[in-house]
C-alpha cells in the first residue's frame, strides 16, 4: 500500500507522528538560547504576551512561558496542539488556528519561528498572514519572523539524503522549482510507502520587505542567526525580521 500527499502539504504531514520523528533532533538548547537573546533584545518583561504562531508541539512557547512569559501557542495541527496541551499552565495557553486569520486577542510580541512562513500557494495568504500578525500587536508591540536565507540554503542544498531516525529509513530528495524549495520524503513503516512534500517559498528580504510594507508594516531589525548577528546575503543562515 502506497500513501502520498502534496496538496496543502503542511495539513497532512505535520499531522503525523512521522514528522516529529524526523525533526526529533531539533537543538532545544539553541531554542531556549535564542528566545532568551530575542526577549531581552525585545526588552519584554516578565508576564508579558507573546503569542507562538505555527508553535508545533509547542518547544518554543514552554520554554517562554518557563521565562515567566505569558504564552499561547496556536497550530493548524490538531495532533501537535493535543500533544502540547499537556504542558499549560495558567499562563501557558494552547489552540489550533489558523495563522492567516486574525487571533481574537492582542499581545507584547508575535513570534512566527523556524521557517514556518511562505507554505501556501498563493501570495496573498502570506500577505493575510501578516495583516492578521499586525491586528494581533499591541500598538508597543514587535513581530518578529524567523526564516531561512534563501541564497544560503540554495548554495548549501543538498540534493539527496538518507536518514534512519528510530527504525525508519527516511529518503529525502530536494529540488527548486517555481521558486519554492521542494522536499520529497519517502519512507515506509509497517509495510505501508509513504510519501510527502514539503514547500516553502524562496522568499528574501526584497519579498519581506514588500510584504510588510503592504501590510502596513515597519522593518525594524534584520538578523542573520540565532546569535542576533547582522544579516548578510551571503552567509547568514537564517533571515530574522523585526517589525511593528
Amino acid at each position: 500500500m502506497q500513501k502520498e500527499t502534496t496538496h496543502s502539504w503542511y495539513t497532512s504531514w505535520f499531522d503525523t507522528p512521522f514528522y516529529h520523528i524526523l525533526y526529533k533532533d531539533r537543538d532545544h538548547n539553541e531554542a531556549q538560547a535564542f528566545m532568551q537573546r530575542l526577549t531581552d533584545f525585545l526588552k519584554l518583561q516578565s508576564g508579558d504576551t507573546i503569542l507562538d504562531l505555527a508553535c508545533g508541539k509547542g518547544r518554543h512557547a514552554i520554554s517562554l512561558n518557563e521565562m515567566g512569559f505569558n504564552v499561547t501557542g496556536v497550530d493548524l495541527s490538531e495532533s501537535s496542539i493535543e500533544y502540547a496541551s499537556q504542558f499549560e499552565t495558567q499562563t501557558l495557553h494552547f489552540e489550533v488556528h489558523d495563522m492567516c486569520v486574525p487571533y481574537p486577542k492582542q499581545f507584547d510580541a508575535v513570534f512566527n519561528l523556524f521557517t514556518s512562513f511562505g507554505y501556501f500557494e498563493n501570495d496573498e495568504d502570506n500577505l493575510r498572514t501578516l495583516k492578521a500578525i499586525k491586528s494581533e500587536l499591541k500598538p508597543s508591540g514587535h513581530g518578529v519572523i524567523d526564516f531561512m536565507n534563501v541564497d544560503f540554503v540554495v548554495a548549501q542544498l543538498v540534493p539527496t539524503e538518507t536518514k534512519t531516525v528510530e527504525g525508519i529509513k527516511f529518503e529525502i530528495r530536494r529540488e527548486l522549482k517555481n521558486g519554492y524549495i521542494y522536499k520529497t520524503i519517502c519512507f515506509e513503516h509497517e509495510e505501508t510507502s509513504y510519501r510527502f512534500i514539503e514547500r516553502v517559498k524562496l522568499l528574501r528580504l526584497t519579498d519581506f520587505k514588500h510584504f510588510l510594507a503592504e501590510a502596513n508594516l515597519d522593518l525594524k531589525h534584520c538578523f542573520g542567526s540565532y546569535d542576533l548577528e547582522d544579516f548578510d546575503p551571503k552567509n547568514s543562515e537564517r533571515l530574522i525580521l523585526i517589525f511593528t
